[in-house]
């Protein structure tokens, strides 16, 4: 589980610019720091925030149900496991699905 949260944190960390007093040893201390940021941004940098949703490849609908004030969680926490659930998926396509090395391209032409 460690090896997997630490993936986890580097995939998030240069996104949401994390920056955690203390080892993140479980998923779901990665989630309350990053639940924290999200909250940070949404009170001060909300387009930054958004444009990392974009990024992230974050489903709009997905985004707006959790800012939506009838969402059942604050919107810091919606947002951060949707972040975390994503970035799930991304580690796992990058673990499973691995460019082939194509080794020296030197010298050819297109």
């Amino acid at each position: 589980m460690a090896g997997q949260t630490e993936e986890l944190q580097a995939l998030i960390q240069k996104d949401f610019e994390l920056k955690a007093d203390q080892p993140i040893a479980t998923e779901e201390d990665l989630l309350r720091l990053l639940a924290d940021q999200i909250a940070y941004m949404i009170e001060y940098d909300l387009e930054v925030l958004l444009s990392n949703m974009y990024r992230l490849d974050i489903p709009e609908r997905k985004v707006h149900d959790a800012l939506s004030p009838l969402c059942s969680e604050p919107a810091n926490e919606a947002l951060a496991r949707i972040v975390l659930q994503r970035q799930k998926q991304r580690a796992y396509t990058k673990k499973h699905y691995k460019q082939p090395d194509l080794g020296d391209l030197d010298g050819l032409e297109l």
